[in-house]
């Protein structure tokens, strides 16, 4: 396959790009493409437990370049500037960590207030419900027997 050896040493763009104009050509086309890669491992998709792993990557991307001995202890040639920076990454970083904390602890609190909402909604209308059955029921009075069903004269 020199097609796909050669659209590997481009990348996943160039596989991209092909998939699109296949669809645009004629759909069939694509429609392979697209399978080939998938089934081929070209997407990469799977490679890290499913789609839900994407979101934790790129955060563990961001985390890890700001992180890095690149930018941590790579030299600017400044002392001063370097200190600086190493000062407010940090600062930035605690923040953030303070603001998914905040965010977590405000969406649990959230998450409390609905459910007690449910539960007392819940409580009120089992209440309700066995007020009215109380008040719903008549008594009948007693007649003694031998008398219900004849005729008055």
């Amino acid at each position: 396959m020199e097609i796909a050896s050669k659209l590997d040493e481009y990348g996943k763009p160039a596989w991209i790009t092909v998939m699109v104009l296949g669809f645009v050509v004629f759909w069939p086309i694509g429609l392979a493409v697209l399978a080939y890669m998938l089934w081929s491992g070209r997407m990469g998709c799977w490679k890290n437990k499913g789609p839900g792993q994407w979101h934790n990557e790129r955060a563990n991307n961001k985390k890890s370049r700001w992180g890095s001995s690149q930018w941590r202890h790579g030299s600017s040639g400044n002392r001063a500037f370097d200190e600086y920076r190493e000062e407010t990454l940090r600062r930035l970083e605690d923040e953030q960590r303070e603001f998914t904390d905040f965010l977590e602890r405000l969406r649990h609190a959230r998450d409390k207030a609905e459910f007690d909402q449910f539960m007392a909604e819940r409580r009120n209308r089992a209440e309700d419900e066995d007020d009215g059955d109380e008040e719903g029921v008549t008594t009948v009075p007693d007649v003694p027997k031998g008398k219900e069903n004849r005729p008055q004269a």
